[in-house]
């Protein structure tokens, strides 16, 4: 038995807009928009041996990018944030450090007491460079504040209380794989506040281009809330043949996502009665550090997402079989007990999520917008305890279940109309309670 029937299908969406919409054109039934034959089409195309595994960093995943904005070019959606094309393209910077120097008030600091972020080759400031002094005081988490920080787009200094000592280095990390920006933010571990400073870096940039392929349907009525719908389209690229085979399809990870995120942004536009603006977010570099997603993360406004659908490896059933699903973070806001109540009367049923000990929560493109407060949750059917073909190169599209898939995604379409239509917002997660 399918999931709904495409009458059923038809009034559960139609609720979604209102009456001057579902009055002044045909909306059409779920089935005839998400079905198994585009499914199909569009997996086997993001997951062939032609695009060699979509791996960040490589002219492979360009093409799953052009692939992935032609759809949305084809569908009719709108480019996000007057860019000239679905595609947000941004620049990563690895930075080494060669040589790091400094004092306050004339007294040499320790190199490995300095730490700068940065992505200039040289950099050398003082108290005339118009950098701000901020502070990390003693009992605060260091990288909580420390990444704020390094996100405030602006030019700090910032002393760090010595009660971190033990954990100062691990702020390096913050410079090991970084966004290009124009701003700088120095680290340095003291007690004291210097009225004067020097500090100079050198360090080797090495730069690399990513982008996100990005698309809009505009709200109604509020237009300035969002939903966000996402998965990554990267995966893990080419690697040593085992019996013939060398290219990671990574048809589950996640080209599954993406094929919902299109399959869904077509069924949206076709109804086109969504009260509140719906961002279509086809992230880059998440099995390498999840790039895409926080450089996103930066380019909107989050106290305006009202929830964000994170859909990662829905190929396969879940645990409880067919017609379910499960939510990362179900506990942190009342989303899920959002979707459940939309989903009423169906078959399909969302779960939270079975492997808490595997933080799953934290390890997709969901955690940068959770991390800012947005109820952010990753949707899933992957057995994570038991998934035999998780970053394998037997992930092919032979190995997915596309009828459950598919009743997947027309679950997710569902769930979603009562926030859609601004008629519900979930609560928010809350920051301090993140690790």
């Amino acid at each position: 038995m399918g999931l709904l029937t495409a009458t059923t299908s038809f009034l559960l969406i139609i609720s979604c807009g209102t009456t001057e919409n579902a009055a002044s054109a045909p909306v059409p039934g779920i089935d005839k928009v998400i079905n198994v034959k585009e499914v199909e089409r569009i997996e086997k195309t993001l997951a062939s041996d032609a695009m060699r595994g979509r791996r960040a960093f490589t002219p492979d995943i360009d093409r799953a990018a052009d692939f992935i904005a032609a759809e949305f070019k084809s569908i009719g959606l709108e480019i996000w944030n007057n860019n000239n094309n679905y595609r947000q393209e941004f620049a990563m910077v690895r930075t080494k450090n060669i040589a790091t120097s400094g004092n306050f008030d004339g007294t040499v600091i320790d190199e490995k007491n300095i730490i700068v972020i940065t992505s200039q080759s040289h950099l050398k400031i003082n108290q005339s460079s118009g950098y701000e002094k901020v502070s990390i005081k003693a009992g605060t988490n260091l990288q909580i504040e420390a990444r704020k920080m390094v996100r405030s787009n602006k030019n700090l200094l910032v002393l760090v209380d010595k009660s971190f000592s033990n954990s100062f280095g691990n702020l390096s990390r913050l410079k090991s794989s970084m966004f290009k920006a124009y701003t700088n933010v120095v680290f340095v571990l003291s007690d004291t506040d210097p009225a004067r400073f020097d500090i100079e870096s050198t360090h080797e940039i090495t730069e690399q281009k990513l982008a996100n392929i990005v698309a809009v349907l505009p709200g109604k009525s509020k237009k300035d809330e969002y939903v966000i719908f996402s998965g990554h389209y990267d995966h893990l690229g080419v690697g040593k043949p085992v019996n013939g085979d060398s290219i990671y399809n990574g048809a589950n990870d996640d080209a599954a996502g993406i094929t919902a995120l299109i399959m869904l942004s077509n069924y949206f536009k076709q109804v086109n009665n969504n009260e509140r603006t719906i961002v279509f977010a086809a992230f880059t570099a998440e099995e390498v550090g999840g790039f895409g997603s926080q450089y996103f993360s930066r380019q909107i406004d989050a106290d305006k997402v009202m929830a964000m659908f994170n859909i990662e490896m829905i190929g396969t059933e879940s645990k409880w079989g067919k017609n379910s699903a499960y939510i990362t973070g179900y506990e942190k806001t009342n989303m899920g007990e959002i979707l459940a109540k939309d989903l009423k009367g169906t078959a399909f049923a969302f779960y939270p999520d079975p492997y808490p000990q595997q933080q799953l929560f934290y390890r997709s493109d969901n955690a940068t917008l959770a991390r800012l407060g947005v109820p952010a949750h990753t949707i899933s059917t992957s057995k994570m305890d038991v998934e035999p073909h998780y970053h394998k190169l037997t992930d092919h599209v032979e190995t997915l279940d596309l009828t459950n898939m598919t009743e997947v995604i027309k679950a997710i379409t569902l769930s979603s109309k009562s926030i859609i239509a601004g008629k519900e917002t979930p609560t928010r997660v809350k920051v301090d309670e993140l690790r």
